[in-house]
């Protein structure tokens, strides 16, 4: 028997300012995408803005549906967004901030499930890591690869028969 330990690292920042030029303007890139979500039924808006290798930034946003769970997360949109639109790029880095009725949320959220899966996929695919920041009204954390959120995720590798191939 062997046991295996993982384990992951972030910066935590407590100002905005601290953070380079590029990632503040990620940041706020993703704040504004969640203004323009449509969440009427959570009431929990969320934006993410991806950074493309060509420096251009895309955001996406959540959008609810009544007929759960038809919706999608800002950054499962953002990613087909970014796949639909543009052939050749890969991304860099993904800033992500979430709101409620009251403003910004006070803690950074961080990628449901489902998200994390696409992020992680998505970086295997444009073999370029993806750098996560995590955007809250106190707090901002810094991951400098987004797949460290799934440790052991399931990947293409796992849908074949004999692993060393």
């Amino acid at each position: 028997m062997r046991q295996n330990k993982i384990s992951i690292t972030w910066a935590e920042y407590d100002d905005p300012g601290e953070l380079s030029v590029k990632d503040r303007e990620l940041v706020e890139a993703a704040r504004q995408a969640s203004e323009n979500a449509y969440a009427p039924y959570s009431g929990f808006s969320v934006g993410a803005a991806l950074r493309l290798s060509s420096g251009l930034v895309i955001t996406g946003t959540n959008v609810e549906n009544a007929a759960f769970p038809s919706g999608i997360c800002a950054e499962r949109n953002v990613l087909s967004t970014f796949a639909s639109n543009h052939a050749g790029e890969k991304p860099t880095a993904m800033a992500i901030a979430a709101r409620t009725i009251d403003g910004l949320t006070a803690d950074p959220v961080p990628p449901c499930g489902n998200c994390r899966q696409v992020i992680a996929e998505e970086e295997l695919r444009s073999g370029n890591v993806i750098r996560l920041i995590l955007s809250g009204k106190k707090k901002i954390f810094v991951l400098e690869k987004a797949g460290d959120l799934l440790p052991l995720q399931f990947n293409r590798s796992n849908l074949r028969s004999d692993p060393r191939e």
